[in-house]
């Protein structure tokens, strides 16, 4: 039977060269010479860790790393910017998580969605990802296509498609 799986990955490598590009670009601005501005990505978390001087520089920097990753072919909405930079002493510090993989709650919302189409498929849950598998080939695109339509606050992957 034809399926595929719904995912939501970041390669580490892309994400890495456009935080390498994102602090040659803040080195080089103006202002941001003779500051102490760090951005520091840690794989093994998923965790990209700036540290700055004030609010409006960490904005920047924000702004700045989503224009980067656009360029690298990185969805924006892979970025967790829920947590508040907070004060550490004379800097201020931001963490910024990276979404991989799909929670339970957007994929419960993905599977009730497909299952609302009422399309001949069978969603099916798998950690972190969800399966869809269908007798006809045209439903999974069906599926897709009614996927895109939707924002479930992640990017989404089609990957795995079996025929």
């Amino acid at each position: 039977m034809p399926s595929f799986d719904i995912a939501s990955k970041v390669d580490p490598q892309a994400m890495d060269n456009a935080i390498n590009v994102a602090t040659k670009e803040i080195m080089n601005r103006y202002d941001f010479r003779e500051t102490k501005t760090e951005i520091e990505f840690i794989k093994k978390e998923d965790i990209i860790k700036i540290t700055t001087e004030n609010d409006m520089r960490v904005k920047a920097i924000e702004d700045i790393l989503m224009s980067r990753m656009a360029k690298q072919g990185l969805e924006a909405k892979s970025l967790d910017f829920s947590n508040e930079a907070y004060a550490s002493g004379a800097m201020m510090k931001k963490e910024i998580k990276i979404k991989n993989g799909i929670d339970k709650d957007a994929a419960r919302k993905i599977v009730k969605d497909i299952k609302e189409s009422k399309l001949k498929v069978t969603p099916a849950q798998m950690d972190d990802i969800v399966r869809v598998t269908a007798k006809k080939i045209d439903d999974l695109q069906a599926v897709i296509s009614l996927l895109r339509k939707q924002d479930y606050g992640l990017p989404l992957q089609f990957v795995n498609t079996k025929s």
